[in-house]
């Protein structure tokens, strides 16, 4: 089941990262295209998008580290949540 979830991924993945190809595609070529806007405006919004998918990009990794830090938290507290319920009952056998 494990790797039928991680084949899944891959596939959503690809399918974003097409889709993202192509938006960006789309939009350099709007423009590209545009006649009534300067260069110096067009290279402007270039670096503003290229900015805002940087920041789009920390901003999910950020959200990926926190979800992973919370978990890794949750199974040490497990682990000694049965550590302390193993050597309550190891305790009671040994009396």
């Amino acid at each position: 089941m494990t790797n039928f979830n991680k084949s899944d991924n891959g596939l959503i993945i690809f399918f974003n990262g097409i889709g993202v190809v192509i938006a960006y595609g789309m939009l350099a070529l709007s423009l590209y295209m545009s006649p009534d806007v300067p260069l110096a405006t067009k290279g402007y919004w270039g670096i503003g998008i290229l900015l805002l998918t940087l920041a789009l990009v920390n901003f999910v990794k950020l959200r990926f580290d926190e979800r992973l830090s919370e978990d890794r938290i949750t199974r040490v507290e497990e682990a000694r949540n049965e550590r302390l319920l193993a050597e309550y009952v190891g305790g009671d056998d040994a009396d």
